[in-house]
C-alpha cells in the first residue's frame, strides 16, 4: 500500500474515538488522497480540520468491543515514526489538515508503543518544527517518565478509561488493569502539573487531560459513569470526559450486544457539563431507576422542575451560581445578566432574550423584580 492508502485505512475507524467535540469524519478535499478528517473544536473554541489516526492498527490486546482487537480478521496498516511525520507534514503544508490526534494499537507492550508515539511527536516538533495542535494518546501501561515527556510535547493528552471502574472494565477489556494501567497515568499528569513548572513544555503550559468511556458496553449505570467523572474532575484535574455510545462491531465477542441509544450519550454529556461547569453535584442529578438519567428530558430541566417550580430565582439579585441553575441560562448568559443589572433592573423577557438567554425556557423558573414574567403558552405542545 502507498503511504496515503495506509493513512486512509488507519483513519477510517477513528470516528469511534470522539475528541475535541468533533463532527462526523469527512474525506479531506484532495482528489487522489481521500483521507478522513474531522471538523474539531479546540479547548479555546477554535475550529480546525483535525486528522485522527493510528500509528498502527495492529494490536496485541483483545478488548471485546474493539475493531482493532487481536485476532480480528481485517486489513491492518502501520507507519514508522519518521515516515508518518513526513506524510503528516505534507498534508499540513498543503492545507489539508490543521492539527492531529495520534493514537495506536498496542504492539510489544504499552511502553514500547508509547515510545513510538513519543518518537513521532519529537520528530514533528523538533525536526519539522510543527507548531500546530497535537493530541497524544497515552497507552495502557505507559511509564511516568513517558507521561512527563508527552506533556512536554502535546497540547492535550488522553487516557481512555473505557469503563467507570475495574469491575465494569473486566467486561470490556478483561486483560487491562484499571487502577495501574489507566487511572495511574491520569494521576501522574495531575501531579506533574501541580509540582513542576511548565516552562519546558512546548508552548509554555501543561496540556489538558481527557478520557473516554464506552457507554453501555458493560451494562454500567449513568451513576457509575458520572461518579467517576466527578472524581476525575475534582481530584485529578480532568478537563473533559468523552462518552462514546456502544455500537457492536462485526466479528467481535460483543457483536450481539445491543447498541446504546444516542439519547443516553447526550444526557451523559449534559450531566457531566452540569458537574464541571455549573456547580451541580452528583447527588443533584435526577437519576431514575437503576441509576440512569431520564432520556426524555435534559437533566438540568428535570432538576429545575423539582427544585424551582415553587422557588423561582430572582434574576435581579441571585448570585451567579444560582443563575446557572436556571434552564436556558449558561455561563455566558449568567455573566451577561450580572453586567446588565449593574446598569438597570431586568423587567421583562425581551431584555433577557437580548442578552442571549433562552427566555422562554427560563420563564417558568424565574422572577423579574419580584414578579413571575408573563408568558404565552405555545399553541402546539413541543414533544421533543
Amino acid at each position: 500500500m502507498s503511504e496515503f492508502e495506509r493513512l486512509k485505512l488507519l483513519s477510517s475507524q477513528m470516528h469511534l474515538e470522539p475528541t475535541e467535540g468533533d463532527e462526523c469524519p469527512q474525506m479531506a478535499d484532495r482528489k487522489q488522497d481521500a483521507i478522513y478528517t474531522s471538523q474539531a473544536a479546540l479547548p479555546n473554541g477554535q475550529r480546525i480540520k483535525l486528522l485522527k489516526t493510528l500509528l498502527t492498527s495492529a494490536c496485541e490486546r483483545d478488548c471485546l468491543y474493539c475493531p482493532f482487537r487481536a485476532g480480528r480478521d481485517f486489513r491492518r496498516a502501520s507507519f514508522e515514526p519518521e515516515e508518518f511525520a513526513k506524510v503528516f507534514m505534507y498534508m499540513y503544508k498543503a492545507g489539508m489538515v490543521e492539527g492531529i490526534f495520534l493514537s495506536s494499537g498496542v504492539v510489544k507492550g504499552g511502553v514500547t508503543t508509547q515510545d513510538q508515539l513519543l518518537a513521532t511527536a519529537e520528530i514533528l516538533r523538533r525536526k519539522h518544527q510543527y507548531q500546530g495542535y497535537l493530541h497524544l494518546k497515552v497507552m495502557p501501561g505507559a511509564e511516568r517518565a513517558q507521561v512527563e515527556q508527552a506533556m512536554l510535547l502535546a497540547d492535550r493528552l488522553s487516557v481512555n478509561l473505557e469503563a467507570p471502574n475495574s469491575q465494569r472494565l473486566s467486561l470490556l477489556a478483561p486483560h487491562k488493569d484499571f487502577a495501574h494501567e489507566l487511572l495511574e497515568p491520569l494521576r501522574w499528569a495531575d501531579q506533574i502539573r501541580r509540582e513542576q513548572s511548565p516552562h519546558k513544555a512546548w508552548k509554555g503550559r501543561w496540556p489538558s487531560t481527557v478520557t473516554q468511556f464506552v457507554v453501555g458496553g458493560a451494562d454500567e449505570s449513568d451513576l457509575e459513569l458520572l461518579a467517576t467523572t466527578e472524581q476525575l474532575h475534582r481530584q485529578m484535574g480532568l478537563t473533559r470526559a468523552y462518552f462514546s455510545r456502544f455500537n457492536p462491531i462485526v466479528n467481535t465477542p460483543l457483536e450481539d450486544h445491543p447498541p446504546t441509544p444516542l439519547e443516553r450519550q447526550n444526557r451523559l454529556y449534559q450531566a457531566s457539563f452540569l458537574i464541571r461547569d455549573y456547580g451541580f453535584t452528583l447527588e443533584e442529578m435526577p437519576f431514575a431507576n437503576e441509576g440512569n438519567l431520564p432520556l426524555e428530558v435534559d437533566p438540568k430541566l428535570a432538576w429545575a422542575q423539582q427544585a424551582l417550580q415553587g422557588a423561582p430565582v430572582e434574576i435581579n439579585t441571585a448570585p451567579r451560581e444560582l443563575l446557572l441553575r436556571v434552564p436556558g441560562i449558561g455561563p455566558k448568559g449568567a455573566e451577561a445578566i450580572l453586567r446588565s443589572r449593574r446598569q438597570h433592573k431586568l423587567l421583562d423577557l425581551s431584555q433577557l432574550s437580548r442578552l442571549g438567554i433562552a427566555a422562554r425556557k427560563a420563564s417558568p423558573y424565574i422572577l423579574l423584580n419580584g414578579a413571575q414574567p408573563a408568558r404565552q403558552l405555545p399553541l402546539f405542545q413541543d414533544k421533543r
